[in-house]
């Protein structure tokens, strides 16, 4: 299978420009980055794709043994740069593909020369000395609701996760884009999402790495972010004035700006 066609592969901007591989979250697509892209292809080669399972991916190619860990996200991942011959790769993932760069990174390290880790979380669930923001019986109720009714949590979860109550223009793209994907594929995400443990994994990565944390943001606390920035070796900071999960969308020159700010430094 044409791995470009798998994962709805899309590429703008100059062919001479730096590669910036934009990455969604759960329950998105490569939608989400609408109000970011076209300002980076302005002077960077920037590519866009979504997750097997998602948006307008190839629905056959999804493999749930594959796709049982992250690693399989990331494979894919590895497997859209080497299609694209590209090098000097800066991956910006939001929420879990945060995760999934740092292991594509780790993976095949002289491919990439950063990383923009948008709301991440290595894990969702507390632990001992560590807050992930769940607690273990937090996550097992999350799961269960979703698998017993997928839509209905998805009307009730996404505006939370969006935040910014105040424009539920946001909250209601968000419901509808979860509402898009197919509910047995978004059950399998979800497990792999907030059952992963990726913390081990952080001090392995090589090249500079940019976290940015939002306000107020349920699904990745504050903590979480500066456990990441404390972990990666080569790591900057940036604690956004957004709220909520999801400054692609809710703040999108916010977050143009700090992914600049980071370019111009690598």
């Amino acid at each position: 299978m044409n791995t470009l066609t798998r994962s709805n592969v899309r590429v703008t901007g100059p062919a001479d420009g730096r590669t910036i591989v934009l990455a969604h979250g759960f329950g998105c697509d490569q939608n989400m980055w609408r109000f970011v892209a076209p300002d980076l292809a302005a002077d960077h080669r920037v590519v866009l794709f979504d997750h097997v399972g998602a948006g307008g991916s190839d629905l056959t190619a999804y493999d749930p043994q594959r796709y049982g860990s992250l690693s399989g996200y990331a494979d894919d991942v590895v497997e859209i740069l080497a299609a694209l011959e590209a090098s000097d790769v800066v991956f910006v993932g939001h929420s879990v593909s945060a995760m999934i760069g740092v292991l594509a990174a780790v993976a095949e390290p002289d491919r990439f020369s950063g990383l923009v880790l948008i709301g991440p979380s290595p894990r969702y669930i507390d632990d001992e000395g560590y807050r992930g923001g769940f607690s273990q019986a937090d996550i097992t109720e999350l799961l269960e609701s979703l698998d017993s009714n997928y839509l209905g949590w998805s009307a009730a979860m996404a505006p939370v996760i969006m935040g910014n109550p105040d424009r539920p223009q946001l909250g209601a793209e968000l419901t509808n884009s979860f509402c898009r994907t197919d509910p047995a594929i978004a059950a399998d995400f979800a497990r792999v999402t907030f059952l992963s443990d990726n913390r081990a994994d952080l001090a392995k990565v090589a090249v500079p790495s940019l976290v940015l944390q939002c306000s107020e943001d349920v699904i990745a606390p504050y903590e979480v972010g500066e456990y990441v920035h404390r972990q990666l070796p080569h790591s900057t900071f940036v604690r956004l004035e957004a709220t909520g999960h999801c400054p692609n969308l809710s703040a999108p020159e916010e977050t143009i700006k700090a992914i600049r700010a980071f370019l111009e430094r690598l």
